[in-house]
């Protein structure tokens, strides 16, 4: 494919450089479409079918049920147990996905982790399981191809930044660019859980920056501070998702100095539910 291209935003009177890995496609984009590439170029016939779980507001599950239509694969995904309007509604990811062929299996919330445990052990060799966020060892090839077009493409910067659920892209990133600082922050859970996450897959390279949040922020929360980051990089030209970016734009912006090019991760489909959220809790601020 063609290299994404890069754009850039000021941001607090800073200017920083934007790999527009949005730009892929409409569902499968960003770093979920880095991720999946091995699987993209995976001939239909290998799999009929895709198991992955995880949360109802997540990218990656959109992602993988775009991948596969495209595919001809079935899609199964598991969740823990959500509410009926929830269930009903007719926007945001969990909507998308299904209008797209996903198959949504909801578990009690006491019974969740035994059966993503068990879910491993039942797999036939058509059937292919992506652990939560997509984060699998084979990850690595598509990260490598966004490296290798980093590389051609020369960004005048020495450090990019991409936000974090497993850790995933960034992990994969930073290893394909020792020459780059890739700094991060966790989206879900804490510092130590993302080492945690990070290292079954690989050890972790020394330029790889976690930078803590100045807060414990809880995942798919809103926070009247994400809402004004999102407003701002809205207004700076490019849309960024409202549940990752505003962590990693406020920990950039805080506590780093150097110009840096920031990895667009997309996920910006699952805004309008989360806007709805911000209009019910704050009354449209």
């Amino acid at each position: 494919m063609t290299p994404t291209p890069i754009s850039s935003i000021t941001l607090d009177g800073r200017e920083f450089l934007v790999k527009r890995d949005d730009l892929v496609d409409k569902y499968l984009t960003g770093n979920k479409f880095r991720k999946l590439h091995p699987l993209l170029v995976t001939p239909n016939q290998t799999f009929n079918k895709i198991i992955s779980y995880g949360g109802t507001q997540s990218n990656a599950m959109l992602s993988i049920s775009a991948m596969c239509k495209q595919k001809g694969w079935e899609y199964i995904y598991y969740s823990k147990k959500i509410s009926k309007t929830q269930e009903e509604k007719n926007s945001g990811n969990l909507y998308l996905a299904k209008m797209l062929g996903m198959k949504h299996i909801q578990i009690p919330h006491s019974k969740y982790r035994d059966v993503i445990d068990e879910l491993q052990f039942n797999l036939d060799e058509k059937t292919f399981l992506i652990d939560q966020g997509g984060a699998i060892v084979a990850a690595k090839d598509g990260l490598d191809i966004l490296a290798m077009e980093i590389r051609e493409q020369r960004p005048n910067v020495k450090a990019l930044a991409t936000p974090s659920g497993t850790g995933t892209t960034a992990l994969f990133l930073a290893l394909a660019l020792p020459e780059y600082i890739v700094y991060t922050t966790p989206c879900v859970g804490d510092v130590n859980y993302l080492k945690k996450q990070m290292s079954t897959l690989a050890t972790i390279p020394e330029n790889l920056v976690i930078l803590k949040p100045k807060k414990k922020y809880h995942f798919a929360k809103p926070y009247l501070n994400f809402l004004d980051i999102y407003k701002k990089t809205l207004l700076s030209g490019i849309e960024f998702d409202i549940i990752y970016a505003p962590g990693m734009w406020e920990c950039l912006v805080e506590q780093t100095d150097e110009k840096i090019m920031y990895i667009h991760s997309g996920g910006v489909s699952g805004n309008e539910s989360m806007l709805e959220r911000y209009k019910i809790l704050y009354q449209n601020p």
